[in-house]
Formats: C-alpha cells, sequence, structure tokens
C-alpha cells in the first residue's frame, strides 16, 4: 500500500479538467493524490458497449482501490469536451447514468459525479 490517500477519477483528456477536478479531491475528500483515468469523453467510459474496453477501465479503477487503497471514484463530465460534444443537460444525465454503472460493478467505493462548467469550476452532482 502507497502511502497517502488516493482518490480515483475517470476524467478526461483535456489538460483543461485535471488541476479543477485534482483541487476539488484534494478539498473535498482530503486526498494527498488523484488517480487519474484519463478518456476523450469521460462520461461516456463506463456508458461503452465494448465489454473489453469497460473491463479494461474497471481494472484500472482496481489497480487504484486495490494497491493505493482508494475508496472514492469520480467520475467527470466538462464543459467543451471535443470527446463527446453535447450540451451541459445531457453530460449531467451521461455523469449520473455512469455513476449508477460504477456503483453496479464497484460495490466498495463511493461513486461522485461532476460537471465541470464554463469557469473550470467543478459542481458536484
Amino acid at each position: 500500500m502507497s502511502h497517502g490517500k488516493f482518490v480515483t477519477s475517470i476524467n478526461c483528456m483535456d489538460g483543461r479538467t485535471q488541476e479543477p477536478v485534482i483541487n476539488w479531491a484534494k478539498k473535498k475528500f482530503g486526498a494527498d493524490y488523484v488517480d487519474m483515468i484519463n478518456e476523450p469523453g469521460p462520461d461516456l467510459v463506463l456508458l461503452t458497449e465494448d465489454q473489453k474496453f469497460l473491463e479494461y477501465t474497471l481494472k484500472k479503477i482496481r489497480i487504484s482501490t486495490e494497491k493505493h487503497g482508494s475508496k472514492k471514484l469520480i467520475i467527470v463530465g466538462h464543459h467543451d469536451c471535443a470527446g463527446n460534444p453535447v450540451s451541459k443537460k445531457r453530460h449531467i444525465e451521461l455523469v449520473k447514468k455512469s455513476t449508477e454503472v460504477a456503483k453496479s460493478h464497484l460495490k466498495d467505493i463511493d461513486v461522485f459525479g461532476i460537471y465541470i462548467n464554463e469557469k473550470w469550476e467543478v459542481e458536484e452532482l
């Protein structure tokens, strides 16, 4: 087990989202580190019909939970997402659906959904 408190995030590859998520997680959960699983359109990652991709994503989450002791997963949707260019309302719907999928696969961790708005501020869902 590594030293420090970890949380896990399914975040976008978009560099604008990294610091807001890290800063929010540190403040909200007292985290020292945030293990980032970065993909374009992060609110779609767990909603994929590609079972191999889903299992690979869940494997990454489990590495964070089992090796780093993370007990929290953050799923991110954000303004101006090139990987999933939809409205704020649709991002929020997808983040909420993704959190439900995560909860069905990952029984021992708390799952949180957030939306990063046009000011690059975190809105907890």
